[in-house]
């Protein structure tokens, strides 16, 4: 099955999503695995970095806490709630990106696991985080009752998304040339909506389904420095997974044409010496176990 740019597909059956699930789940697997070692340098200390204290802040991280950090990464996340004293857990499916965790904080535990069947008991936790996982978990609503499900009474979540692409230049605009130049009739597993969760309405209707209490979103402005144009090409094809497979999926003539529009579109955003200050803005949403 293929799915378009922006990550929708239609609504499957029971069956259906088990095994489709499981398909986007390896898809996904795999795609990290390749791309831990560019990701840390190319795009999360460059650009998710900048939500993480906001999301500790969300998520009440203080001293002596429990806190779980779904959808680690390269660990930033955790580390940081680390360093604010508390007792932090980093998890993620990728071996590849559990082990460059485990290299750059090595002070910090990071294991492997499935954000939609943790590995700890019931209210094992004060707080979890997740940054900017939701996109990739095959059913993100399963994982949002498994974190309540760890979150001990009046423990909090918090999660970050990248918002809605009309408010997103940095997805807007590959999105754009894919649309114009290329196609998204390739083979690839279908996967949730990528930008669902931009809709503050959307996150808030979900937590609530999940068992939290009063949900709130707010925007955080963050901005990716690039040295040039062409580097969003280029660390497109390092550290993507689903909108990089579904470039490379297109015949070389339409890849070259995608790359033009985009060194076009994101040469409106070049300062003087010729970098780039790309608006990437992220929609952080959280909430409340229910004591």
């Amino acid at each position: 099955m293929s799915s378009p740019p922006n990550g929708t597909s239609a609504t499957p059956s029971s069956e259906s999503l088990n095994s489709e699930g499981a398909t986007f789940r390896a898809f996904e697997r795999a795609g990290w695995d390749h791309s831990a070692a560019a990701y840390d340098e190319v795009f999360a200390s460059r650009l998710t970095v900048q939500a993480v204290p906001a999301l500790l802040d969300e998520a009440g991280v203080g001293p002596g806490m429990r806190v779980l950090d779904v959808a680690c990464g390269p660990g930033h996340l955790a580390a940081a709630a680390a360093d604010r004293g508390a007792e932090a857990v980093g998890i993620d499916f990728s071996p590849a990106l559990v082990a460059e965790a485990r290299r750059l904080f090595p002070a910090v535990t990071y294991r492997e696991g499935d954000a939609e069947a943790l590995p700890f008991a019931d209210a094992a936790f004060d707080a979890v985080v997740i940054g900017f996982g939701m996109l990739h978990f095959p059913d993100p609503d399963a994982a949002l009752r498994e974190a309540r499900r760890v979150l001990r009474p009046g423990g909090r979540i918090a999660f970050t998304v990248w918002d809605a692409l009309e408010r997103a230049p940095g997805y807007r605009i590959v999105h754009e040339a894919i649309a114009a130049h290329g196609g998204a009739s390739v083979d690839l597993p279908p996967g949730p909506p990528m930008f669902r969760f931009s809709d503050p309405a959307e996150a808030a209707r979900s937590l609530l389904a999940a068992g939290f209490e009063a949900p709130a979103s707010r925007t955080l402005p963050l901005v990716w420095e690039l040295p040039s144009a062409d580097h969003r090409w280029q660390w497109l094809d390092r550290c993507g997974v689903r909108t990089a497979a579904l470039v490379k999926a297109q015949p070389p003539a339409a890849q070259a044409r995608i790359r033009e529009a985009m060194r076009a579109g994101f040469a409106r955003y070049a300062r003087e010496d010729g970098s780039i200050a790309l608006p990437m803005p992220a929609v952080l949403s959280g909430a409340r176990r229910p004591r």
